[in-house]
């Protein structure tokens, strides 16, 4: 049983959570194989920035993603998990979480993503940051650990992406990075959102 009380108090508390097994292993090879199993076609350069501000960068990142769109069980069993936890965390923590957008991340051997924040406060409406690992037996000279920062550039923890582990994190707080991939290294990606629409702009876009 997944206990969301603790990832909402530890969100409370430090600003971030880290789960080893927040899915079972059956669960994850299933997320696994299929992300394996996706044409080239599905798949595309990760950009920075958003809407007019998107641009690619493979200096800044080199990773490639294809966005869940509930078209199979798969995509739907997380995405019904991440619901669970949106409802969870504002039941807790009164987040007003609204929306949940989420791509699958592959990094081939070589890549990384320099440091970054996911959110500037005030800028937009991302508010906690999600990512689930993929990868079976992975060893830390597979490299492509996440490295999350705080306060001065303070390394806070550095997270190999073994399979099954989770970690969220408030997105306009930590600045962090993913470091060299040695090996194809997969995983999920995703942003839970407020609703920021106006009447003259609709955001998240529907």
């Amino acid at each position: 049983m997944i206990e969301f009380e603790k990832i909402a108090d530890q969100l409370a508390d430090v600003g971030y959570a880290i789960v080893p097994d927040f899915i079972s292993e059956e669960e994850a090879n299933a997320l696994y194989h299929y992300v394996e199993s996706l044409e080239q076609g599905f798949w595309h350069l990760a950009g920075v920035g958003r809407e007019q501000q998107h641009t690619v960068n493979t200096h800044v990142r080199s990773d490639e993603i294809c966005w869940l769109t509930q078209r199979t069980e798969q995509e739907m069993f997380w995405l019904d998990r991440m619901e669970q936890l949106r409802e969870s965390v504002n039941r807790y923590l009164f987040m007003g979480l609204f929306d949940y957008e989420c791509h699958f991340a592959r990094y081939a051997p070589g890549s990384r993503y320099q440091k970054h924040l996911d959110a500037f406060k005030g800028r937009s409406n991302r508010v906690l940051s999600t990512i689930l690992y993929l990868n079976p037996d992975w060893q830390p000279e597979n490299g492509g650990e996440l490295v999350i920062y705080g306060e001065r550039g303070k390394v806070l923890e550095t997270v190999l992406p073994k399979q099954g582990c989770f970690v969220v994190f408030l997105s306009d707080r930590f600045v962090h990075e993913v470091k060299v991939s040695n090996r194809l290294r997969y995983s999920l990606t995703g942003w839970f959102r407020h609703n920021t629409s106006t009447g003259f702009r609709i955001d998240p876009a529907r």
